[in-house]
């Protein structure tokens, strides 16, 4: 579950206190939840999703220089590729992010994502699709790679 956090959130602490809040939760009904882990995935995707951690309650730091940031000239291919990948899952919407992870990580349906994240097929499949159509946009290079692979 934690992992599943983090690629939600793209941050280790937040993806620690995603999980967290999901258990304590959860602790209340402990003894009538027949399968724990459905349980608690699904109450972590809408937590998520339903934007929880909204930007009125984040703190926003100001500098007078953006940091530094490592180029990705000397990485090799893979790892740019994935950290492109990384900061344009970021660039989504929850619920965009929340359906490609479910669909694409998870290795779910499109009736599982559906109902995990409380509405229809085909809300999952628009959001699938325009999220993929975003990443493809923030990405180009994930075409590419994709035809590689059919080689």
């Amino acid at each position: 579950m934690l992992k599943t956090a983090y690629v939600l959130t793209g941050d280790r602490h937040a993806a620690e206190d995603l999980v967290q809040n999901a258990l304590a939760k959860a602790f209340a009904r402990w003894r009538r939840i027949d399968e724990p882990e459905p349980y608690l995935r699904r109450m972590i995707y809408n937590e998520f999703a339903s934007g929880w951690r909204s930007r009125r309650r984040q703190a926003e730091v100001t500098v007078a220089e953006p940091p530094d940031r490592a180029g990705t000239r000397h990485l090799d291919s893979d790892t740019a590729l994935r950290l492109l990948l990384r900061d344009a899952l970021r660039a989504l919407p929850p619920r965009q992010r929340a359906v490609l992870i479910l669909r694409y990580f998870e290795d779910m349906s499109v009736e599982e994502t559906a109902a995990i994240l409380s509405c229809r097929a085909g809300t999952v499949a628009s959001q699938a699709s325009r999220g993929l159509a975003k990443l493809r946009e923030l990405v180009p290079q994930l075409d590419w790679v994709e035809m590689e692979g059919r080689h």
